[in-house]
């Protein structure tokens, strides 16, 4: 499995995405702050957090007794640059606008 496949992997997921939008509003979470803002089992938000560690969209870092996970963006901005960018091309950008102008509404 590729690198692109992990990340895509990863962010198919809705809880995992959740996960890292709650990371992106404040970094550095532990676990138990993590998996009280879901309804599921502890070990489940640990599954969770492994596939976003293995993607590489979460680290971890120990701090004294506690393991806090941090939102590392750089994998989603790889797949933008390689699988979104290119397609918000000036053409494709106006063929998107021609569409929309198309089947708008007399």
């Amino acid at each position: 499995m590729t690198d692109d496949d992990r990340v895509f992997k990863a962010l198919a997921d809705p809880t995992r995405r959740f996960l890292l939008d709650l990371l992106f509003t404040r970094d550095g979470r532990t676990l138990t702050e993590l998996e009280s803002e879901l309804a599921m089992t502890r070990f489940g938000v640990m599954k969770h957090l492994k596939v976003l560690e293995e993607a590489g969209l979460v680290i971890t870092r120990k701090s004294g007794r506690e393991k806090l996970h941090f939102l590392n963006s750089v994998p989603i901005r790889l797949i933008h640059d390689r699988w979104i960018d290119k397609y918000t091309e000036p053409q494709v950008a106006a063929l998107a606008d021609l569409k929309a102008e198309l089947e708008e509404d007399p």
